[in-house]
């Protein structure tokens, strides 16, 4: 169960947490997702959100249908997400990221040696 926020809907907000799963592997590309019957019940939301969330999905090609058998992770689910998630940050995120930076006074220099330490950290 995810806490929803008020400020997206929540299909979207369901979507992407099925996609953070699949971007981490669970389910691989080409295995079965849940069901949405299984899916409204593990987000306690109703089946028609349940289902709004896999159509949307479907429609950014990163699930698709096997008919009467269920969804399933398209092959290349994993670029797709990465793709979509740069685009969305490129176009809503940075802009207000970097204004932080800058309002808060870190140089260049400041913000790389702290993305570098970031992935160093990552990397262990």
């Amino acid at each position: 169960m995810i806490n929803f926020d008020n400020n997206k809907p929540i299909y979207l907000q369901i979507a992407d947490d099925i996609t953070d799963h699949i971007a981490l592997g669970h389910p691989a590309p080409e295995e079965r997702i849940a069901s949405v019957r299984d899916i409204a019940a593990q987000y306690q939301v109703n089946a028609n959100t349940a289902m709004r969330s896999v159509e949307y999905l479907q429609s950014k090609d990163i699930i698709y249908n096997r008919r009467g058998i269920g969804y399933f992770v398209a092959a290349d689910a994993v670029q797709r997400i990465m793709i979509n998630r740069r685009e969305q940050f490129m176009n809503s995120e940075i802009d207000y990221f970097f204004n932080r930076l800058s309002m808060l006074g870190f140089s260049p220099d400041e913000v790389k040696e702290m993305f570098q330490n970031y992935i160093n950290k990552i990397e262990k």
